[in-house]
C-alpha cells in the first residue's frame, strides 16, 4: 500500500493505523488467489465477446422500438446472444422481470401444472422463493394450485444428498430444483462440477424430469455454466452478474427451446410468448452490461476473497474462506450479535458513492421472516453487483457481503465495516485484534 493511499484512508476516511497495517498482511496472503480470478475471468470475457461476434451485433440492434415491439431486432440479438453465452437453445432476457425471484416464478409455472410435485435437493430455497411454493403461506402460492413440494437436505458435510435425492423422485415428480447459491445459509456454494452429477443422478432415475437452477449470484464465476452440464433451464437477474452493474432492471431466463417457450407464456399469454414486450431502450445497457460482467465480477471476487482473510484473521468465522473454491460472490461473516450485523452494515453503507450518508436499519422487508438490513449506496437501486451487504437479524448473526464493482472500493466496503465495528469497543488505543 502506498503511503499516498495510507493518508487518505486515514484522513479522509478514518481508518486506524492497525486496521491499514492488517490490511497490508491481508493483501499479501490473498495475491495469489488472484491468479486463478484472472484466468476464469479472460475465458469468459472471451467467451461473452465471440457470443456477440457469432451473433453479428449491429449498433442497429440498440434502436428503440415501440408499442408492442414486434419484431423487434435488438431484444431478438439479446436473447439470441444470451442463449450462446450459456450453450443453450432459447433465451428471455426482459426488462419487465423484475428481479431473481420473478425470473425463478415465472420458471416454475411455466413449466409445472397442477398435481405435479417440485422437488428441491438443495435444502430449502431462498427465503422469497418459499412464498411462491407455497412452503410459507402466501396467497397465489403454487400450493393452492394442487402443485406440490418436497425436499431433500444436504449432508453433514454441505454435499448434495445423491442418493436421497434419487430416492426421492417419484412418478409426480416434474421439475427439480437447485440453488446455486448459498442464499441466506451457512454452506458452500454449488460447484459446477456438484451441479453435474446431481444432473447425471437424478437424470439416471427419471431422464424426462426437469431440472432447473437458481443461477442467481454464480455467473462467470466459473468457465462452464449449469446449462453446460446437462440443467434444462437456468435464471437470474440482470441487476446481478450478468448485468454488469451497467442494467436498470430485468431477469434472464435460459434453456432448452420448448421450455423457454412455455415461460413466454407464462411472462406474457398463450399464443403470444416471446413475440411481444418492449425493451423500454434498454438493449445497449443489457448488452454492454454483459460484456463488461465477466471483469466485474471477478473484481467482486477479489473483494470477497479480501473480506474473508480480513475478518478471519480476526477470529470470525468466515464462509468460504479466503482459499476456498467459490462459486458465487457472497461472502459470509459470522458476526456475534445483532449490533455487530448493524455496524457492520453501518460502515459499508458510509462506503457507497450513493447515499453515503444514509444509516440503514433493520425493517420488515416483503418476502422474509425475520426483519432484514441492508446496506446498498448503489448506482442502481438493489444491484447485488455494487457493493453491498444485507443480513437478517437472527441468529447465528451472519451478515452477506457482496459484490463491487472495482475491487479497490470493494476493500474499502470491509475497511469501513471493520472501522464502524470497532469504535464500539472500549479502550481504542489497544489493537483491535487484541480487543476481540
Amino acid at each position: 500500500m502506498l503511503k499516498e493511499t495510507e493518508e487518505i484512508l486515514s484522513k479522509m476516511y478514518g481508518i486506524d493505523g492497525d486496521i491499514l497495517e492488517l490490511s497490508k498482511s491481508v493483501d499479501n496472503e490473498i495475491s495469489g488467489q488472484f491468479d486463478r480470478i484472472r484466468e476464469i475471468r479472460e475465458f469468459n470475457q472471451l467467451k461473452v465477446l465471440n457470443a456477440m461476434q457469432e451473433s453479428h451485433l449491429s449498433d442497429n440492434h440498440f434502436n428503440w422500438t415501440t408499442g408492442y415491439g414486434y419484431n423487434d431486432i435488438g431484444r431478438e440479438k439479446v436473447e439470441e446472444i444470451y442463449a450462446r453465452v450459456f450453450n443453450a437453445e432459447d433465451a428471455l432476457v426482459r426488462p419487465q422481470i423484475v428481479n431473481g425471484t420473478h425470473a425463478l416464478s415465472l420458471t416454475i409455472q411455466g413449466i409445472v401444472r397442477p398435481g405435479d410435485e417440485i422437488l428441491s435437493i438443495t435444502n430449502a430455497p431462498y427465503d422469497t422463493l418459499q412464498g411462491v411454493i407455497g412452503i410459507r403461506e402466501e396467497k397465489g402460492s403454487l400450493k393452492e394450485f394442487g402443485i406440490t413440494y418436497k425436499q431433500v437436505d444436504f449432508l453433514p458435510d454441505g454435499n448434495i444428498d445423491i442418493d436421497g435425492a434419487k430416492k426421492a423422485i417419484s412418478e409426480k415428480t416434474k421439475l427439480i430444483m437447485i440453488q446455486r447459491s448459498k442464499g441466506y445459509a451457512w454452506r458452500k456454494s454449488l460447484s459446477i462440477n456438484d451441479i453435474k452429477e446431481a444432473i447425471e443422478a437424478v437424470k439416471s432415475v427419471k431422464n424426462d424430469v426437469i431440472v432447473m437452477v437458481d443461477n442467481c449470484y454464480g455467473e462467470f464465476l466459473e468457465e462452464l455454466e449449469p446449462t453446460d452440464v446437462g440443467a434444462d433451464v437456468i435464471a437470474g437477474s440482470l441487476i446481478k452478474n450478468p448485468g454488469g452493474g451497467l442494467v436498470l432492471a430485468g431477469g434472464y431466463i435460459v434453456g432448452k427451446k420448448d421450455i423457454i417457450e412455455l415461460i413466454s407464456y407464462r411472462l406474457t399469454a398463450p399464443g403470444i410468448g416471446k413475440e411481444c414486450g418492449l425493451m423500454f431502450g434498454t438493449t445497449r445497457t443489457i448488452i454492454q452490461g454483459l460484456f463488461l460482467a465477466p471483469y466485474i465480477v471477478s473484481q467482486a471476487v477479489m473483494g470477497a476473497v479480501y473480506c474473508s482473510r480480513l475478518f478471519e484473521k480476526l477470529g470470525y468465522k468466515v464462509n468460504p474462506r479466503y482459499d476456498d473454491q467459490r462459486s458465487d460472490i457472497i461472502q459470509i461473516v459470522q458476526l456475534k450479535n445483532a449490533d455487530e450485523v448493524v455496524k457492520f452494515c453501518e460502515g459499508v453503507q458510509e462506503a457507497a458513492p450513493v447515499d453515503s450518508f444514509v444509516r440503514p436499519v433493520p425493517w420488515d422487508m416483503p418476502g422474509y421472516g425475520d426483519q432484514v438490513i441492508m446496506a446498498a449506496g448503489a448506482f442502481v437501486q438493489g444491484s447485488s453487483i455494487e457493493l453491498s451487504a444485507d443480513a437478517p437479524i437472527r441468529e447465528p448473526y451472519n451478515v452477506y457481503f457482496q459484490g463491487g464493482l472495482t475491487y479497490d472500493h470493494s476493500k474499502m466496503g470491509s475497511l469501513k465495516a471493520l472501522q464502524r465495528m470497532k469504535i464500539q469497543f472500549e479502550g481504542n488505543s489497544k489493537n483491535f485484534g487484541e480487543q476481540l
